[in-house]
């Protein structure tokens, strides 16, 4: 296989960055890359605009643990939401797709990740022991523990509920089971099992 050039070392550069982005290999890298630079009065020029003010501005909420461009951050500043309910969420990109959903006006919490022995993740390393702090102020009712249904998540919710047991707080989990459109013969084992415990009255 020839690992001969084919561009200078600064498209080169640009190639190998955005191919570790999520979803991109090489190959959509080099695509992308091209695209960029073909339209680069409309597309490269105003991208390096915005990723200089993204290295500039954008930082970590210290209330929430969100990102945005201020602290506290667009939503911990929301008057307009919903002070008694906490969604607890692992990563940014679980609070962003919650936030599509538009079902609730609630608070959120970032973790920062899961509890994971194997890895080296043990509480100190997860934002849990501020969201103790937060719950202890008083003003929460509801804590929602919206994490993904997969070993390292429920042993962090199980971890969490403990911290929070004394606490004048419901503890709440999201619904597992069959998922809006999903058809129970490509469904797996585990998801039936749930559904069928969690069964609701119709």
């Amino acid at each position: 296989m020839s690992n001969r050039r084919v561009a200078g070392p600064e498209i080169e550069r640009l190639i190998q960055l955005l191919a570790k982005l999520p979803g991109l290999g090489p190959r959509s890298a080099r695509r992308a890359a091209l695209h960029l630079i073909k339209k680069k009065e409309q597309l490269l020029v105003p991208l390096a605009e915005a990723m200089g003010v993204a290295v500039e501005r954008v930082g970590i909420c210290s209330t929430c643990g969100t990102v945005d461009t201020s602290d506290p951050c667009t939503i911990c500043a929301d008057p307009g939401r919903d002070d008694s309910v906490l969604v607890v969420v692992e990563d940014v990109s679980d609070l962003w797709a919650l936030e599509r959903a538009a079902v609730l006006n609630a608070r959120y919490h970032v973790l920062g990740g899961t509890l994971s022995p194997l890895d080296g993740i043990g509480p100190e390393d997860l934002s849990i022991a501020a969201l103790v702090e937060r719950v202890r102020a008083g003003t929460i009712r509801e804590v929602i523990l919206a994490v993904n249904a997969t070993v390292e998540g429920q042993t962090t919710a199980h971890y969490v509920t403990g911290q929070l047991a004394g606490l004048d707080v419901t503890v709440t989990r999201l619904a597992h089971g069959v998922p809006v459109g999903g058809e129970l013969d490509y469904l797996d084992e585990g998801t039936l099992a749930q559904a069928l415990k969690a069964r609701t009255r119709f």
